[in-house]
């Protein structure tokens, strides 16, 4: 019988639980695999709860993004519209307006709520 995760000896015995049910070759729609779903979303929700991750530096959220998409810092000016801008905002000297949020999410698809933080 799944039930919630209300403490860290339930999400350790969730965890293992887990893992084993990873090991084994388990056939969709099964009943494992419903178990493991399952099991996964209530960890996952425990995780949330318990051990959140904080939003990353909008800053660094753009400069991961370009590394990642295999772009330049040169080819931020283009989406930003103006190469001192570029260099103001990657410094931190010239904050990110909603202009530019909009730019960047539409463009790099970094979420908007990271773009938005204060940093």
């Amino acid at each position: 019988m799944l039930r919630p995760i209300k403490n860290k000896k339930q999400y350790e015995s969730a965890l293992a639980r887990v893992y084993a049910l990873m090991q084994k070759d388990i056939k969709p729609d099964s009943k494992e695999s419903d178990e493991l779903e399952i099991l996964s979303i209530l960890v996952k929700e425990y995780e949330n709860v318990h051990y959140p991750v904080p939003k990353p530096n909008p800053l660094e959220a753009i400069k991961f993004r370009l590394e990642q998409l295999n772009m330049s810092e040169s080819e931020l000016s283009v989406i930003l519209g103006f190469r001192s801008r570029k260099s103001e905002i990657l410094t931190g000297k010239r904050k990110l307006n909603l202009s530019m949020i909009r730019k960047l999410h539409e463009t790099l698809h970094i979420p908007a709520e990271v773009l938005i933080q204060t940093y």
